[in-house]
């Protein structure tokens, strides 16, 4: 019987790897379940870091369930002849089984600042200043394309008017539609009027909770046209399945006609007053 347990206790290692790897050799029958596709500049850091954690953490999860049969299957009671011998400890093991895990978490807390700083740190810039030095405090950062407000349970998109500046008259209101110009740096600020939502622009590799209370920025650059998925991450209520709305990327004559078409419907509408700031 203790065999038979080893057996079964084998199964979740296969199984467990079997789930990871058909859907990423996109195989019958988990075609498309992987990771969405990246359309981003930046996307490729972030997925080589999530594929070698993947991959590190795949090793010893198959490793461990090796060893765990193995013990199974060597010292099942029923079929074992050898006496059983207690052992009080090995300080070596215990050890190298500080240190390695250690050193491994180590190694990737270095290896994931590049990722890091590139998707939350480096705010894209206007220009680097009077001085024309980059990292000084008179560096101009780049203005935000638009305001994106998580409430419940929706996305309120404030976009700037013909003057450029987001909080005037002339700002324009939508929900849940958001567009954005194609091989640009776009620069969002987010927000939340209520409670925690997490904004989540899964082509684009753009995930960041948004916080009440505090204003935030996201950037990308998106290559290619087309439309995406915008998702709240974060469980925010009984109506947080359809918290969820529509990323278009197109070109820059595009985007600009199309706000103006926006603009120009609010404005000849009866509803021309939006959310406060």
């Amino acid at each position: 019987m203790g065999r038979f347990w080893s057996i079964l206790f084998l199964m979740v290692p296969v199984i467990g790897v079997g789930l990871f790897v058909v859907p990423m050799a996109d195989m019958w029958p988990m075609q498309n379940h992987w990771l969405p596709e990246d359309i981003s500049e930046h996307g490729a850091s972030i997925d080589d870091l999530y594929y070698f954690i993947l991959y590190l953490t795949g090793v010893i999860f198959i490793a461990t369930g090796l060893t765990l049969f193995w013990f199974l299957w060597r010292y099942d009671a029923a079929k074992n002849p050898d006496p059983v011998k207690f052992a009080h400890g090995n300080h070596t093991l215990e050890v190298i089984w500080s240190i390695v895990p250690a050193a491994v978490l180590l190694f990737i807390a270095i290896h994931q600042m590049t990722a890091w700083a590139e998707a939350k740190l480096r705010r894209p810039l206007e220009n680097s200043g009077p001085d024309g030095i980059v990292g000084t405090a008179d560096d101009v950062y780049m203005k935000p394309l638009v305001e994106v407000t998580g409430r419940q349970f929706e996305w309120r998109l404030r976009y700037p008017g013909a003057d450029g500046e987001l909080g005037t008259r002339d700002d324009i209101y939508l929900v849940n539609d958001l567009h954005v110009p194609v091989n640009e740096e776009v620069v969002m600020t987010i927000k939340s009027d209520d409670v925690l939502h997490s904004f989540f622009l899964p082509n684009v590799r753009v995930k960041q909770d948004v916080v009440p209370g505090m204003r935030q920025y996201v950037w990308f650059k998106a290559k290619k046209i087309g439309t995406y998925d915008i998702v709240c991450a974060e469980l925010c209520g009984w109506g947080h399945y359809k918290m969820k709305g529509r990323l278009t990327v197109e070109s820059r004559e595009d985007f600009d006609r199309w706000i103006q078409q926006k603009y120009q419907a609010q404005e000849t509408s009866q509803f021309t007053a939006g959310p406060g700031d």
